[in-house]
């Protein structure tokens, strides 16, 4: 089952389950946003997609349409944006280890010892996915920023005049809500596109932090139920209507270092991720990147993001943005 959020003709919103043929979308009565199915989900104890079935209507609205007027938007997202927390986890592939790697060689020389994040990518292997009720190995983790670093889909993804570069990830996305006693609930999951600035990252490792402020895009689509074992999909980069970089990617935990589940403990293990009626939006890292092939990016790139499972593909062009020059902060 899979779920889109968008407004209507007359600027309502409305959550519509995605037809068999793909197409078209059944738009859920009385339900306006997921958040709030989701919320019922969690009241009654009623499965997120019992519920959506049970809300389905027979009318079909043009979904193509939507996506072409820009009236898709992200799938899951909060009235008060600060209340999304959108964070990550790296070195969860060998594509995304070997690209950290070769960044610290590129800094460090080709003699350089084993670099951390080879190093935390070997300890997932090892550790990173524990039998039931065990724990396992502590998985990277880094902060995105908070809901306003959302972009939907087909809205453009800005390029800071302060940036090195922009890049695409492409990522599952996995999307909560923490119940009223503080226990968290996986609602989905989602394509993504984390888009970080790979050239300040490999200037220095401490500067990892810096490169993932900034937007980001997930969906069209979201995916209810469990994620299955092997997710394939496509990245790409169409320049003026052409492809320049297309490559395959695999996901899944098939072919990933961590269980989601150990994944999902070390990020909510922290009080601070359990606070009551807040999202979060948690990128499992990439399989896959452009930078990682040598390709520089340009201000006019479409990034494409695309896998069947997920239904409609995830696109976002990026543009530059005007410099907002130096930032003075001012005493009271």
């Amino acid at each position: 089952m899979r779920l889109v959020q968008y407004t209507d003709a007359a600027g309502n919103r409305a959550v519509g389950l995605v037809a068999e043929d793909g197409n078209h979308l059944h738009p859920l009565a009385g339900v306006s946003t997921v958040l709030d199915l989701a919320n019922r989900a969690i009241a009654t104890g009623t499965p997120l997609a019992e519920l959506a079935r049970a809300a389905a209507t027979d009318e079909r609205v043009d979904y193509d349409a939507l996506l072409n007027a820009g009236q898709v938007l992200p799938p899951l997202d909060h009235p008060e944006p600060s209340r999304m927390l959108v964070t990550g986890t790296g070195l969860t592939h060998i594509g995304s280890a070997a690209a950290r790697n070769k960044m610290h060689q590129l800094t460090h020389g080709d003699d350089a010892d084993e670099s951390d994040s080879m190093k935390i990518f070997k300890m997932g292997i090892a550790g990173g996915k524990p039998a039931a009720g065990e724990l396992g190995v502590q998985p990277e983790w880094f902060f995105k920023g908070v809901g306003t670093c959302v972009v939907r889909p087909g809205e453009a993804l800005p390029l800071p005049a302060f940036a090195l570069a922009g890049a695409e990830e492409a990522e599952i996305v996995g999307l909560y809500l923490v119940g009223p006693d503080g226990a968290p609930f996986r609602i989905g999951y989602a394509l993504g596109n984390e888009y970080s600035d790979h050239v300040t990252e490999a200037k220095n490792y401490l500067y990892l932090a810096h490169s993932k402020l900034r937007s980001c895009s997930f969906g069209p689509e979201l995916l209810i139920g469990e994620l299955p074992d092997e997710v394939r999909g496509t990245s790409r980069i169409r320049r003026d209507g052409a492809v320049v970089w297309e490559e395959e990617f695999l996901s899944g935990e098939k072919h990933m270092s961590h269980s989601i589940g150990n994944l999902e403990h070390y990020h909510f293990r922290y009080p601070m991720h359990r606070r009551p009626g807040d999202l979060h939006a948690y990128f499992f890292g990439a399989a896959v990147m452009s930078f990682a092939s040598g390709v520089a990016t340009q201000s006019g790139d479409e990034f494409e993001v695309h896998a069947p499972v997920f239904g409609k593909p995830l696109r976002n062009r990026m543009e530059q943005v005007t410099d907002e020059g130096l930032v003075t902060v001012r005493a009271l």
